[in-house]
């Protein structure tokens, strides 16, 4: 795999001429295996990579985004965690909240969710935010929280995946709450827009039921 011109010039830029080739060789083997859906192999390359540059914020991204994918969490956290003081980027925070729940951390999930809508982000970021967050309220017993966290503005025929994915969680909730009329309401929306989202046949049973 060829990598950017921008990660090989970060590479070059804070690695020495001795540990950088085999750094962008690491990376670029890492980052074609995360493509191909090899996490496992993604990781371990990931980590020679951090081993020879360990200051390009791409490599921990890369590292970070593999370690979650293979389910070891504290090393999915402390990745992004340094990916994003390196790179200024939130992007992944909504990652970092979903591993602070696998590791049964709950004020830190709700702590990590505050500094999110502090520091901002994209829309589609905060709605994973919301998304992770609203479904750890739901564990936790509390839809009312829940529904709050993810209640939609409005219902579009053209929404992205981060709106289906936020409507989701907010028809949980308000199936919770016993409002099955809303529940449905945007279970149909969900269904109108991608008939094959992944859960949808959960919620129909949850809403049935």
């Amino acid at each position: 795999m060829i990598l950017p011109a921008w990660i090989q010039d970060a590479v070059n830029r804070t690695t020495s001429p001795q540990r950088a080739p085999e750094a962008l060789k690491a990376v670029a083997e890492a980052a074609a295996a995360y493509l191909q859906g090899d996490y496992r192999r993604a990781l371990g390359r990931a980590r020679d990579a951090k081993a020879q540059s360990a200051r390009v914020a791409e490599i921990r991204e890369l590292l970070g985004l593999a370690a979650y994918r293979c389910g070891e969490w504290e090393t999915a956290l402390r990745e992004l965690r340094t990916f994003r003081r390196l790179a200024g980027d939130t992007s992944h925070m909504a990652i970092e909240m979903d591993a602070l729940r696998a590791l049964d951390r709950p004020g830190e999930v709700t702590k990590t969710w505050n500094l999110f809508r502090k520091l901002g982000g994209t829309r589609e970021a905060l709605n994973e935010g919301r998304v992770v967050y609203a479904s750890h309220l739901l564990d936790r017993g509390d839809a009312k929280a829940a529904w709050d966290a993810v209640k939609p503005q409005r219902i579009t025929a053209d929404a992205p995946d981060d709106e289906l994915r936020r409507w989701y969680v907010a028809a949980r909730a308000a199936n919770v709450l016993g409002d099955k009329g809303t529940a449905t309401k945007l279970m149909g929306a969900i269904t109108k827009a991608d008939p094959a989202f992944p859960g949808i046949d959960r919620l129909s049973s949850e809403i049935a039921t």
